[in-house]
């Protein structure tokens, strides 16, 4: 009975750990935002940066596996090339040696402050101070903050768990003999591998290894070995990642893989070859967590700077293991994968919105040259332009309602906000391009010619249009609310133009300078017009909306428009002038 408690808290421990190891990750990503999808596209062929790169965002999401499987993401996406990949996953592994060396502390023995520096000791206050900034924090960045401090208690909590279930076997034959076992390096390492695979966590293998070394009776013959084992075993969260996805995001995988398994091997060489030849002294004396956490360290940095300059190898390596064809599988438009780290999975929809925008702009500018110059290849064009945004906005609609759903920092909801309402406008732009591109169909096939008047109202029109198409794409993409401000007055501006336009056509058919038949081409494209820059409107407001928070765009409208607030007197004056108002 004593042994089947002992397993059930060994279980437990394993679950609070693996659990608040999940909370603290998540946490920390949410908290680290764009920061991270920032950061790795700044990574390039320098393989020492993106190492760097790699590195940095394995101790702030505190997960090589969620690393890994985010790097299949966006190679699946085609939002990073394998290549780029390389280097961050090796500083990946470096990254999860700072997890062992936090664990080491658990062994701290002392009074006073020293005692202060065991987690067992200063959790509970983590998770004190957590649940107060949980609960009373009016901040959501105070609360994420909060959820990460919990995370490490609950962290600590089961691995202290798992070093109860342990007590005891210090004394214990059978436990002494079943270690013996382990000190055959193959098996050693086939256990780590497994294990770590079973369980998906590499820090929680190594947690269990360095409370199974409170015991005293693991020696580094039997540590050695089982932590090589444990980086093999990492690679099977990437495995199962790659399932399903493009052959190019396939060989992220297989050069995780190939990296760590030939890391093993040559240390495995080197190391016992080293044994055999000058007999390494301390391999029976038994090893402590601190001495865990130096082996993981120094393995993990050996193997790292020993295929450092291997980087085009394993490359070559992965493209003989998946072979290219040309029935490959295409990456996806927005990978799922990217689900598991929120703040890269904004980003990049915010990245892929800004594509839409190029897009939607680019059908305009087209279907207005028409106007001038007709030409079956640039209706075509835009007719092209319009079914691809129209596909834009079906996926990111799906993907952003899925985004939605996940644990979100404030920022991050601001931005989903903006774009699931610009996705539909852009959409709209699209439709309105084919919409412009017919009333100049129609003008070419009927022959219809404007008085010069009108023409010259046309092209006034016309130019205001492109400026505030332009306008509104630049704002979006770059998050410039500055610019956004500008929208709105030129906005107002191309409706009463719309309006002058109208009137004066009226007058001129009375005056028998222009026929009916003109006036319902013209009626349907003022009509475009008008709904073009309201859709430019929309998307500005949204873009200002996002950038500035707790902020309600009837309420802006209203405000700039009665109270000439955010420059709006001046730019509509600008805007006036500019097109002869």
């Amino acid at each position: 009975m004593t042994i089947l408690l002992k397993v059930f808290t060994l279980l437990g421990g394993l679950a609070f750990f693996l659990y608040g190891m999940d909370v603290m990750s998540k946490g920390l990503s949410k908290l680290a935002g764009g920061s991270l999808e920032r950061a790795l596209k700044k990574t390039t062929s320098n393989r020492f940066m993106a190492m760097g790169l790699g590195a940095g965002i394995t101790i702030a999401i505190q997960s090589s596996s969620a690393m890994t499987v985010m790097l299949v993401g966006l190679v699946n996406s085609g939002i990073m090339t394998l290549r780029q990949t390389i280097g961050v996953i090796m500083g990946s592994n470096i990254g999860t040696t700072l997890t062992p060396w936090i664990f080491s502390l658990s062994g701290v023995e002392g009074d006073g402050l020293i005692a202060l520096l065991k987690p067992a000791n200063f959790s509970p206050l983590v998770a004190f101070i957590g649940i107060l900034l949980v609960m009373m924090s009016k901040s959501e960045r105070r609360k994420d903050i909060g959820k990460i401090l919990l995370g490490f208690a609950v962290l600590m909590f089961g691995m202290t768990l798992m070093g109860d279930s342990m007590s005891g076997l210090e004394d214990s034959d059978v436990f002494e003999q079943i270690l013996d076992v382990f000190k055959n390096p193959i098996i050693g390492v086939l256990f780590g591998a497994v294990f770590t695979g079973i369980i998906q966590s590499s820090a929680a293998s190594v947690s269990m290894l360095q409370n199974l070394a409170k015991t005293g009776q693991v020696s580094y013959a039997v540590a050695v070995p089982i932590i090589m084992g444990q980086n093999i075993g990492t690679c099977v969260t990437a495995l199962i990642s790659s399932i399903g996805v493009s052959k190019n995001a396939k060989k992220v995988s297989v050069v995780h893989i190939s990296f760590n398994l030939i890391g093993t091997l040559v240390c495995l060489i080197l190391f016992y070859s080293a044994d055999a030849i000058i007999g390494l002294s301390f391999m029976d004396k038994p090893i402590d967590a601190f001495g865990i956490a130096l082996v993981h360290t120094i393995f993990n940095i050996f193997t790292t700077t020993i295929l450092v300059p291997f980087v085009n190898q394993l490359e070559k390596i992965a493209n003989l293991v998946i072979h290219p064809s040309k029935n490959d599988v295409q990456g996806a438009f927005l990978d799922e994968r990217l689900l598991n780290t929120p703040s890269v999975a904004v980003s990049e929809a915010n990245a892929m919105t800004g594509k839409m925008a190029n897009i939607a702009k680019e059908a305009i500018l087209s279907s207005l040259t028409l106007l001038d110059t007709y030409s079956d290849k640039v209706a075509d064009e835009v007719t092209k332009q319009e079914d691809e945004l129209d596909k834009f906005e079906d996926k990111l609609g799906s993907f952003l309602a899925q985004l939605s759903s996940r644990s979100l920092s404030e920022r991050d909801s601001r931005e989903i906000s903006k774009l699931l309402h610009t996705i539909g406008d852009f959409e709209r732009l699209g439709d309105h391009s084919v919409q412009v591109y017919k009333c100049a169909e129609e003008i070419h096939q009927k022959k219809i010619a404007f008085s010069e008047k009108a023409v010259e109202e046309i092209n006034t029109m016309t130019a205001a249009i492109r400026e505030i198409v332009d306008m509104t794409a630049r704002a979006f993409i770059d998050h410039d609310t500055a610019l956004a401000q500008r929208v709105e007055p030129l906005e107002q501006v191309i409706d009463v133009l719309a309006a002058r336009s109208k009137r004066n056509h009226i007058e001129r058919v009375q005056n028998g300078k222009c026929t009916i038949q003109m006036g319902f081409v013209l009626s349907d494209l003022l009509a475009n017009y008008k709904r073009i820059s309201d859709h430019c409107s929309n998307i500005a407001v949204a873009v200002i909306e996002s950038e500035e928070g707790n902020f309600d765009a009837h309420q802006y409208l209203n405000e700039v428009k009665e109270s000439g607030s955010h420059n709006f007197a001046e730019y509509h004056k600008e805007y006036c002038t500019k097109y002869g108002i």
